[in-house]
């Protein structure tokens, strides 16, 4: 998580395709100088696949100025964020980045003169670009920073989650989809297949290696049943129309026969069936040829048709259309011949085999393998549909499986349209949703969630509620275990297809209870359409069932978490900024605890410090022509974030809080029992060793610095930013903050505790007495409205100072994840800092040890606009607003940015106020309590 870092594994990615390619020449001459035979013309370039970061370290240095050109023309990313960095708390981290992501962009427009002329098509025209995300159970990378949107034209790559990827079908944690079996064997035979077998070399057309890409990794799921893919983006549309066209044409799903090996003759059929319901039922391989009538049985609405079985297409089942009834293809016309529609079932993954209760008994009725969905516009023109089911010795020489099971239905999607509004999610959470499926119900459900599973994860449990028995009645509570034994014998078990328009498919196999959910990002600003998820739900339709939906707290907690963290740590420095400008405004000096309080004031001031961000960003998106992301739950979650960041805020003060004032407290009280010690031995001897160190402090060089504290702060701070780390400066200056608090705190608490001594002195004593000894008091003496001005100025400086290093706390976690990566490193190859890092973090230090009381007085002259001065109020209620839409941009690291902007700001008026005269603890107004 360091730019520095990323940019040399760049360099070495350089050196080592190079370094590939040469060895295959050096080896090459070698053969040739031997007098060996050589065939074959030498690999121009290499396939480069990365993980995590590794993929994005592939794609920066694909634009290397350095990379020969032509040398990368594949690239395979797993879990990679290709968006953002998963935590953006970085600025030289976020900053390359987007000039990378800016570079690749321009990389696949054509490259023209500032007239207009064309010099040149695109520089990346030739590079292919596929990235697999892990899915919800990757807690590391989301899929929408895995997304390619925006970077990389469609025609060029997609992105596609492990769970929708053909023979995988898993979601998987980060560091499981390097050695996941299923995944690296199915990555492994695409790559293969992106050779071509004639000359030894990658396919030079980059349609064709898409194309397979497409063909070995995806399912036919979404386009079977008109599932959009990822939208678009607007840029791609300057894509050469010849590369869009050529696309469309390579991803239309075509339809084509069964392979010849598979060809059945009518002889092999016992007996035709002519099914009159509008559901068909198979239970065996009995090697019969079922009619359905499309016109009688797809009446009354029920235009589609769907079908599961656990039979293998063309080896174990075949689907045909038919114009008219028994004619075969050769005596149609050219128009009107017979269509086989086998090659658009799909696969699916399979749950566990079905287990025996006893031996020799019957098994537990198979669960879907594979699902077929034809919808009206496809049936048109055709009269029937046969279903033809193979024998049991099946022609491929292949073991039957141990149940067979397929069930076809025209159905009417209406009648299995179930909607949860966002309202009955929400009060899902204290009871559940219960729905009761009658037998005879529709074979697919379409369960429409309002608000995205990958916000919401639902708990959805299914029951077996009866199975076609006679007298069987529902199922009580405690469930009864024979009937549920017998129904599983006689319904299929259920399987739930989710979709999700940004992280793709997820299969649900075996659905008895299970928590639904997708990984998505909903409610963010780049968010554009619905954010709803589709279930589709296969459930047989002999059987009924008790469902039951209800919101997991747990887990929706554990997502928002994750994917709105990078928007919440911005929230936090935009809340202390907030803080802070009501310190600076209000007097006396209220505390930060105080100042973060007084904000969450409804309606004011909460609601602009929500509403102003807000609209600006709305108007920012008008302005650019950007769409809007869905209002509701845009404001919905901007405000839940905003609550946390407040929340994790006041956690962070409140223990700073503590830690200060125990500290205080023993100081003060070991300082009191010091002078009750004084005169024993201990006193005397540790007054002989505070001599003894006194002759050190008499030294010049020591009296120097002593009489110039600031220096060595801030020059160890300095040095380390810059040639070392910037976190290490950050921690000198919050121990710099650490020693101001504690300073001015003990104090505080002294002075307090001296007053109250005096004043209960003063109770026991008469009023003529007392006046008497204020006679005698001596010159000078603290009177006590100078007391408690003293109190008062130093309690101000204790929450200045401890609204600043909440501030700088902030900033020095957001530098920790570099700061881990460089102690890893430690030994190795050092180099300096990146200078954006350590200039920012040289500004926050300045920040931090110019901007005392003093500053917010009116004492120093400030620049007027509009005939009004500018106040340091004003300028942190900008910063605030700028943090604040740095984290809706989900790129928190812009708020160091407004960090050395009031650094600066704060150097910049500490010269003023040296220009003008002023001394830094010159004179200052105070304010007391009356």
């Amino acid at each position: 998580m360091d730019g520095r870092i990323l940019e040399e594994h760049t360099e070495y990615v350089v050196y080592a395709i190079h370094r590939i390619l040469d060895q295959y020449k050096e080896s090459h001459d070698a053969r040739e100088s031997d007098g060996a035979a050589t065939t074959g013309s030498l690999p121009r370039s290499v396939i480069l696949i990365g993980h995590s970061m590794g993929g994005f370290v592939a794609r920066a240095a694909t634009i290397h100025p350095r990379l020969r050109r032509s040398a990368v023309e594949t690239i395979l990313t797993l879990s990679s964020p290709h968006q953002s960095p998963p935590l953006a708390l970085q600025p030289s981290l976020g900053d390359y980045y987007k000039s990378i992501n800016q570079e690749w962009r321009k990389g696949y427009e054509v490259q023209t003169t500032r007239t207009g002329r064309y010099v040149s098509g695109p520089k990346l025209s030739n590079v292919v670009v596929v990235s697999v995300s892990g899915g919800f159970n990757d807690y590391q990378v989301r899929s929408k920073l895995e997304s390619l949107d925006g970077i990389v034209p469609p025609t060029h790559g997609f992105m596609m989650s492990s769970t929708s990827m053909k023979n995988v079908w898993l979601s998987m944690e980060h560091q499981t989809i390097l050695w996941c079996n299923q995944l690296v064997v199915q990555v492994s035979h695409t790559l293969l297949s992106l050779v071509d077998s004639r000359t030894g070399q990658p396919f030079p057309d980059t349609q064709k290696r898409l194309a397979i890409f497409t063909k070995m990794l995806h399912s036919g799921i979404p386009q079977s049943f008109n599932w959009k893919m990822q939208p678009q983006s607007p840029w791609s549309a300057h894509v050469l129309a010849k590369d869009v066209k050529d696309t469309a044409v390579s991803q239309v799903h075509t339809l084509s026969d069964c392979p010849s090996s598979f060809h059945w003759n009518d002889d092999i059929l016992e007996r035709d069936l002519y099914i009159q319901t509008t559901t068909v039922t198979i239970l065996a391989m009995d090697g019969r040829r079922r009619w359905l009538d499309i016109q009688k049985l797809g009446s009354n609405g029920k235009s589609h048709f769907i079908f599961v079985t656990n039979l293998a297409p063309c080896s174990g089942v075949r689907i045909h259309l038919w114009p008219q009834k028994g004619k075969s293809s050769s005596d149609l016309p050219a128009g009107k011949r017979v269509l086989e529609v086998t090659s658009k079932m799909v696969q699916i993954p399979a749950g566990p085999a079905p287990r025996q209760v006893e031996p020799g008994s019957q098994t537990e009725q198979a669960p879907p393998s594979a699902v077929l969905h034809l919808g009206p516009e496809e049936m048109h023109g055709f009269r029937f549909l046969t279903i033809s089911v193979a024998p049991r010795p099946t022609i491929s020489g292949r073991p039957p499986p141990a149940t067979s099971m397929a069930v076809g239905q025209f159905f009417n999607p209406d009648e299995g349209e179930i909607d949860f509004t966002p309202v009955s999610m929400l009060l899902s959470i204290h009871s559940h949703k219960d729905i009761f499926l009658k037998e005879d119900h529709p074979l697919a459900f379409n369960l429409s969630f309002a608000i995205s599973l990958g916000l919401l994860p639902v708990t959805f449990s299914l029951k077996t509620a009866g199975c076609g028995i006679k007298d069987s009645g529902l199922l009580d509570e405690a469930g009864d275990n024979g009937n549920t034994k017998l129904c599983k014998l006689r319904c299929f078990p259920p399987v739930a297809l989710a979709w999700d328009p940004t992280s793709g498919l997820h299969v649900f196999p075996n659905l008895y209870s299970e928590t639904l959910v997708v990984d998505s990002s909903p409610a963010l600003r780049t968010s554009t359409g619905a954010e709803k998820t589709t279930v589709f739900l296969l459930l047989d339709p002999h059987c009924a069932y008790k469902a039951s939906i209800a919101v997991s707290v747990t887990s929706a907690a554990s997502r928002f978490w994750l994917l709105y963290f990078s928007q919440i740590a911005g929230f936090c420095v935009a809340v202390v900024f907030f803080a802070l400008m009501r310190q600076a405004h209000a007097r006396p000096i209220p505390s930060i605890l105080k100042a973060v309080e007084s904000n969450l004031r409804m309606p004011f001031p909460f609601l602009p410090f929500v509403a102003v961000p807000i609209l600006l960003s709305l108007s920012f998106s008008f302005l650019v022509s950007q769409p809007f992301p869905p209002f509701s739950s845009f404001t919905i979650v901007l405000i839940i974030c905003y609550l946390l960041a407040n929340g994790i805020v006041i956690l962070l003060i409140l223990v700073s809080q503590l830690v200060f004032y125990v500290a205080a407290y023993l100081h003060v009280f070991i300082k009191t029992r010091w002078q009750l010690w004084e005169g024993n031995f201990g006193f005397l001897f540790l007054h002989w060793f505070m001599n003894l160190s006194s002759r050190f402090f008499s030294l010049k060089v020591v009296r120097i610095l002593r009489a110039n504290p600031l220096f060595v702060p801030i020059s160890a701070a300095i040095v380390l930013s810059m040639f070392v780390h910037p976190a290490l400066g950050l921690f000198i200056l919050l121990l710099y903050h650490a020693l101001c608090c504690h300073s001015s705190l003990c104090n505080s608490l002294t002075a307090s505790l001296r007053s109250h001594a005096r004043k209960k002195e003063s109770d026991y004593k008469t009023e003529g007495n007392y006046l008497s000894q204020q006679l005698k008091a001596k010159p000078g003496s603290p009177s006590k409205e100078n007391s408690s001005s003293y109190i008062q100025t130093q309690e101000d400086i204790f929450h200045l100072r401890h609204g600043l290093l909440v501030l700088h706390i902030l900033a020095t976690l957001m530098f920790v994840p570099s700061l881990v990566s460089w102690l890893q490193r430690i030994g190795m190859h050092q180099s300096f800092p990146r200078f954006l890092d350590s200039f920012l973090c040289i500004c926050l230090i300045l920040h931090g040890i110019f901007s005392s009381e003093s500053l917010l007085n009116s004492e120093v002259p400030l620049p007027r606009i509009m005939g009004k001065e500018v106040r340091l109020n004003l300028i942190y209620l900008i910063t605030g607003i700028y943090s604040y839409l740095s984290g809706m941009e989900l790129a928190p690291y812009k708020v160091l940015y407004a960090m050395g902007a009031i650094g600066i700001i704060s150097f910049a008026l500490s010269i003023l106020q040296a220009w003008t005269g002023a001394t830094r603890f010159g004179r200052r107004r105070h304010w007391h309590r009356h």
